[in-house]
């Protein structure tokens, strides 16, 4: 005995001296200024590993003297790899910061339901997308940037000025509901210019819903939601720096700065973007790209309050001139009928906050209000319009029990309108304002049926001062047997009240006239979305499967016939119905070693069903909505010298356009794909360079714009047997040719 004891005193002896002699790697893991806690640290290739301690510390023994490379990883993050150098007796101090992952079962999401919930315990299905996501394409504003979002599609409606909206599942923009900070701070009116201009500093992760969501978001809620969230001044980066320029002549630069006390902490962002190049690559007389002049600026502040209540209230500034016309047009021409320019002045000033209230139960007051003046020229066509739309809401949430999560609110959208077209005149033709208050009522229970099963059932009450009372409700049920596998159903119901103040640039150009054919009434919809998510794990690497269904019924819908009459758009209620359908699946890989593929794809039916003069239903395909639709993102890293290269594009089915009577051009696009390739270098402190191709096989449309020579139809009876007007609402794709890019990137943190 006392022998074995003697041994086992010299193993324990020689353990100890072993183990002085081995290298110690410890440090912190963090996300900016946050600690990532229990994160896992392994040694690759050995079972051998730590788990970080709830504040990201940890501390790992390598076994031997040696090279080994530490594996740390943390769901909903982004997987690092560090080598590291073992000597002997030594302590090595190795900090980390990871970047959140785009695969994400653990992202925070609020727009599903109006309070924060990950997105694996949503019932609601959340797209979630941070601005990584966007830097594997640069672009200069949101808008653009889309168009890497399946199923979103970013459409231009004219070939001159580059206005547009956002398409969701095929659904046209005035459908698409755009937030920031959960606020309807980007009107109809500008949807366009509402999502430009927002630095890419102050963005924190977008979150897009599709199919509707009138019963908390209101009007508007139809096609889907994209929400962009803004990051928290408390937890945003000291500074950030990033600016590009392209061989097309633009520039574009963004950055923020924070600073802080106990009490308050403000981010200060900023974005200009300058391009001034007059590019007619196909030989027109027009140029392919308005020149813009932009600049934004927002302001975030974060308050510091008792029991960590939340407060906080941001400004946003914006000012732009924009103009597209023929490549002689200048400023004195503005309004005449000698040389054609389209020309647009726009400010818009917007305040968001949100205060939760210092009372016991949890009441939250979200408030919003944005003013928005354009001054325009369309040719000789002058479109000068304000709108004003004001936005309080406030949120009540009581969890009851362990079953029941109940959220309830009312809120009040007040819109002012005013322009100077017939949407904004009375029988007479006098000038009369349009003011619309929207007060409502909303309640939703989130019901916890067993520990696999969630259904939530939501109603909303609006009463509309024009039409009366508009009810909305909601069901969402899901189903999740394990963290790998989740099913959603949803149904519920979307509306939006009469509004054709979105800038219809064909009724704008002087070849179109507004006729407004009967009294408008509301929109409404019904939507049913079955979605399947599924996470799929094999060694290191890992995949996401997410698939949909969906179908969309309009009992109304306020259709805009440009067929009838080349020379007007004729506005009506819907006599019949339309239906949006189809099926999406996105598809995120990310493997052992260092490759991501990200896929995306749609396959819809838009159309409509109209009585004809003879009551026999006509079937009509919507306009701009392809029948397939495809995203792909392919990134490999080259660990050793820090280098990305990212290969983007999509991919568009042809898609039925808006064309004149007896039009040569043919009435649907080709199959077309747009592709881009960037290399991304990461240097040394927290300094990244960018160097990409964007449109690498230089696609652009062909005739976009009709009677280009006599763009104020001077010459219209002239060798002219089929009768065309001048006409740029021919549009599909962008008119921009192959171009490069090259940009630089700055954080501290």
């Amino acid at each position: 005995m006392k022998i074995k004891f003697c041994w086992l005193i010299i193993l324990l002896l020689f353990v100890t001296q072993a183990r002085a002699q081995q290298t110690i790697v410890k440090g912190k893991i963090t996300h900016g200024n946050e600690a990532i806690g229990f994160a896992n640290v392994g040694i690759k290739g050995t079972t051998q590993g730590a788990v970080a301690n709830n504040d990201g510390a940890y501390s790992l023994q390598l076994p031997n003297p040696g090279v080994y490379t530490l594996v740390i990883s943390a769901l909903g993050y982004e997987t690092v790899f560090k080598r590291v150098v073992a000597k002997g007796k030594e302590t090595v101090i190795l900090n980390v910061s990871l970047d959140v992952s785009q695969t994400s079962l653990n992202e925070v999401t609020v727009t599903g339901t109006l309070k924060e919930v990950s997105k694996l315990n949503s019932p609601v299905p959340v797209e979630i997308y941070t601005p990584k996501f966007f830097q594997k394409n640069v672009s200069n504003n949101l808008f653009d940037a889309l168009s890497m979002v399946n199923g979103v599609q970013p459409t231009m409606n004219c070939n001159v000025c580059n206005t547009g909206d956002i398409h969701i599942n095929g659904m046209e923009g005035p459908y698409t509901l755009i937030l920031i900070d959960g606020m309807p701070i980007v009107s109809s009116l500008s949807t366009v210019y509402g999502m430009m201009g927002i630095p890419n500093s102050m963005v924190d992760r977008i979150e897009v819903v599709k199919g509707p969501a009138s019963t908390l978001y209101g009007s508007e809620a139809v096609a889907g939601i994209i929400n962009v969230i803004t990051k928290n001044p408390k937890k945003a980066p000291l500074f950030s720096f990033e600016q590009f320029a392209t061989t097309y002549g633009e520039y574009n630069t963004d950055a923020s700065v924070k600073w802080s006390n106990k009490k308050v902490a403000t981010m200060l962002s900023a974005n200009y973007f300058n391009f001034n190049n007059r590019i007619d690559k196909n030989k027109d007389g027009f140029t392919d790209v308005t020149l813009q002049n932009r600049i934004s600026v927002f302001n975030k502040y974060g308050f510091t309050r008792k029991n960590n209540k939340e407060a906080n209230v941001a400004v946003r500034l914006f000012y732009e001139d924009r103009w597209g016309g023929q490549t002689t047009w200048d400023k004195q021409f503005r309004g005449g009928d000698s040389v054609y320019g389209e020309s647009i002045f726009t400010k818009r000033a917007e305040l968001i906050g949100n205060y939760e209230l210092p009372t016991t139960p949890k009441l939250k007051l979200m408030y919003s209000y944005n003013y928005h003046n354009q001054n325009s020229y369309y040719g000789t066509t002058a479109y000068m319009a304000a709108q004003q739309v004001g936005f309080a809401q406030l949120v009540y949430n009581k969890k009851i029990g362990l079953r029941h999560d109940v959220l309830l609110g009312t809120g009040l959208r007040y819109t002012y309108y005013d322009d100077n077209t017939p949407a904004t005149a009375d029988v007479r033709l006098n000038n009369k304002p349009s003011y619309i208050y929207l007060p409502g009522l909303f309640a939703q229970d989130e019901i916890a049926l067993s520990s696999t099963q969630t259904i939530l059932l939501g109603a909303r009450y609006d009463y509309y001062n024009q039409h009366g009372s508009i009810f909305s409700p909601r069901v969402n049920y899901k189903i999740q047997p394990n963290k790998f596998n989740t099913l959603r159903l949803s149904i519920g119901n979307g509306f939006r009240v009469v509004n054709l103040f979105t800038e219809d640039h064909a009724a704008l150009t002087g070849a179109r006239e507004v006729i407004i054919q009967s009294s408008l009434k509301p929109e409404q919809s019904w939507n049913g979305n079955l979605n399947y998510t599924r996470f799929i794990s094999k060694g290191k690497g890992f995949a996401t499967l997410d698939a949909t269904a969906f179908y969309t019924y309009f009992t109304n819908r306020i259709i805009a016939d440009y067929d009838t009459d080349p020379n007007k758009i004729i506005y009506d209620n819907l006599n019949g119905y339309a239906i949006s359908r189809g099926v999406s699946l996105n598809a995120d890989f990310t493997f052992g070693f260092p490759l991501k593929l990200n896929v995306g794809a749609t396959l819809m039916d838009v159309f409509k069903i109209e009585k004809d003069s003879l009551n026999t239903n006509q079937k009509s395909v919507q306009v701009h909505a392809p029948n397939f639709s495809g995203t792909f993102q392919l990134s490999y890293t080259f660990r050793k010298t820090n280098l990305t290269v990212d290969y983007t594009g999509q991919v568009y089915s042809p898609m039925r356009l808006p064309i004149l009577p007896n039009d040569f051009r043919p009435e649907y696009s080709p199959w077309f794909s747009l592709q881009n390739v960037q290399l991304t270098k990461k240097l040394k402190n927290n300094w990244q360079v960018y160097l990409g191709v964007k449109n690498v096989f230089n696609f652009m449309p062909k005739n976009p714009i009709m009677r280009a020579f006599d763009p104020f139809d001077k010459r219209i009876n002239e060798n002219n047997p089929n009768g065309y007007t001048f006409d740029p609402s021919y549009n599909y794709a962008p008119l921009q040719a192959r171009r490069v890019i090259l940009g630089v990137r700055y954080v501290l943190f």
